[in-house]
C-alpha cells in the first residue's frame, strides 16, 4: 500500500486484488454465487419461523432459546460468555419481549434472504444478516452462524459489486449513496436551486 499526503490527508490505496474483489463488476459472479447462497440460507431460517405460532403469536420459541442460552449448568460453564449479554438476554427474558421479537426475528431474516437474492442493498441486509449472526454466537449457537458472519462480511465489503448482477445494478445510480446522492437526489438539488436572472 502506497500514501500520499496532501494537505495533511494521508490517502492510503488498496491492494490492487482487494481493488479489483471489492470495488469492480470483474467478480460480479463469485458475488452472485455467495449472495444467493447466503440469501436463500436466510430465507429457510425465516421462512419456517414465519409459519410457526411459537415464533409469529406466542413466541415461545424465542422465549425457550433464551431461556437455555441464559441457563447456568451445573458444570458451572455456561452457553453465554459474557455476562453482560446473558443480563441483556434475561432483561429481554423478564420484559416478555420474546412475543415481539419472535415475530421481527422472524420476518427479518426472511427479508434478508429475499433482499440477497434478488441483490437489493446487498451491502445493508448483508450487515442486518451478520449482525443476527453476531448475536447468535453471542448466545451460545455456534451451528452454521460463523461462516455465514464470514460470508456476510465480504458481502459488505463487496457491496458496490455484489449486487450487479441483480436489482442493485439499477437501485444504486438513482438512490447512490449517503456520501454520494444517485440520480434521483442530484435531481431534486438542481429543482431546489433558484433560477438566475
Amino acid at each position: 500500500m502506497a500514501g500520499k499526503a496532501e494537505a495533511g490527508i494521508v490517502s492510503i490505496t488498496a491492494w490492487p486484488v482487494a481493488q479489483r474483489l471489492f470495488n469492480t463488476t470483474e467478480f460480479a459472479w463469485l458475488w452472485l454465487i455467495a449472495r444467493i447462497w447466503l440469501g436463500y440460507q436466510w430465507f429457510v431460517a425465516g421462512e419456517h419461523k414465519i409459519t410457526d405460532p411459537g415464533w409469529m403469536v406466542t413466541g415461545t420459541s424465542l422465549k425457550g432459546f433464551w431461556t437455555n442460552a441464559t441457563a447456568i449448568p451445573a458444570s458451572g460453564k455456561p452457553l453465554i460468555v459474557f455476562d453482560w449479554y446473558r443480563d441483556f438476554l434475561k432483561l429481554l427474558l423478564d420484559s416478555g419481549a420474546y412475543v415481539w421479537f419472535g415475530k421481527l426475528i422472524a420476518v427479518g431474516e426472511t427479508l434478508i434472504g429475499i433482499a440477497l437474492i434478488v441483490g437489493a442493498f446487498v451491502g445493508i441486509f448483508a450487515f442486518l444478516g451478520a449482525f443476527l449472526n453476531w448475536n447468535f454466537m453471542m448466545s451460545g449457537s455456534a451451528s452454521t452462524n460463523p461462516l455465514l458472519f464470514v460470508v456476510a462480511m465480504f458481502l459488505v465489503l463487496a457491496w458496490k459489486a455484489a449486487g450487479q448482477w441483480g436489482v442493485d445494478r439499477w437501485l444504486l445510480p438513482v438512490l447512490g449513496a449517503p456520501w454520494s446522492p444517485g440520480r434521483a437526489f442530484q435531481r431534486a438539488e438542481v429543482e431546489k436551486k433558484p433560477a438566475t436572472a
